[in-house]
């Protein structure tokens, strides 16, 4: 009982704070609605696809769609900003299109590459327990939304903002961001080839991008979104200055949340006690 009350509370809590921020970086110049506003519509929709498929995927347990609803969740906000920028701004602001066809692209990737993965797998081995439990399941699903709706927060800010980006700032964001995703699809696909050998069963990667980084996918995933932040940073006023934190935020989750801890924690338990392991884990930074 105490703990599904901890679990609702935590689920209000993301929810309401998360919604907070939506409000907070409206841009109020025009007098816009908040309910109308691009910020409050992109929280609505990204929540809301999190707990339409969350449902059937507890009824069913599965966590199979997970990532995949991840993923499209992304694109759709991508393309309901699109057609925000296409049908009310001006010329100059079809710029702004340049970051929101990166992450599309990253999406695209990313999604279907978790998808192919569980599926080939049979299952994710985070979810093991989660999706027995209603609560703690969905919180997953509500974390999620919120990597979603921070991850997009300074494009969210950035068409609904009356100001124009900047090609100084498109320029250096673009390259860290192609920098990043490259350092995660060649990252992702070497450890896709080490995993799909037999020879390699049992066994921990350490070659190509894993040997100077024990997590060079999650690397290059911080590095894509600090490129995106820099891209729309021209457009920030005020409030608008909490997309900045959204570098911060997925640092913290990947470390913290939902990925290196995890990760960290099953490779002590199937390699703890080997010295190769042990002697990697000393020379290779995390």
């Amino acid at each position: 009982m105490k703990n599904t009350f901890i679990s609702i509370l935590f689920l209000v809590l993301v929810l309401s704070l998360s919604f907070i921020i939506a409000l907070l970086v409206v841009d109020s110049s025009d007098g816009i609605n908040f309910w109308n506003s691009v910020p409050v519509k992109s929280w609505l929709i990204i929540f809301g696809i999190q707990i339409i498929v969350f449902l059937p995927s507890f009824i069913f347990k599965t966590e199979h769609y997970f990532d995949l609803t991840g993923g499209l969740t992304f694109i759709l906000i991508v393309l309901f900003l699109a057609l925000s920028v296409v049908s009310n701004s001006k010329l100059l602001d079809y710029y702004k299109l340049i970051p929101l066809f990166f992450v599309s692209i990253w999406a695209v990737r990313l999604s279907s590459f978790l998808f192919l993965r569980v599926k080939r797998v049979g299952k994710d081995i985070r979810f093991d327990e989660l999706k027995t439990k209603f609560f703690r399941f969905m919180i997953a699903w509500i974390l999620q939304g919120l990597w979603v709706f921070i991850c997009l927060l300074p494009l969210i800010i950035m068409i609904s903002s009356s100001e124009s980006t900047n090609i100084f700032f498109i320029l250096p964001g673009a390259l860290l961001w192609i920098i990043g995703w490259t350092f995660e699809v060649i990252s992702d696909s070497q450890k896709t080839r080490f995993n799909s050998n037999i020879k390699n069963k049992g066994n921990f990667i350490s070659s190509g991008l894993w040997s100077i980084s024990r997590h060079p996918n999650y690397f290059g995933e911080l590095i894509l979104w600090v490129g995106i932040t820099i891209i729309a940073l021209p457009t920030f006023s005020g409030l608008q200055f909490l997309g900045c934190i959204t570098p911060l935020f997925v640092y913290l989750l990947l470390n913290k949340v939902s990925g290196v801890n995890l990760l960290e924690e099953i490779a002590n338990k199937r390699w703890g006690n080997d010295p190769k392991y042990q002697e990697y884990k000393k020379n290779t930074p995390i």
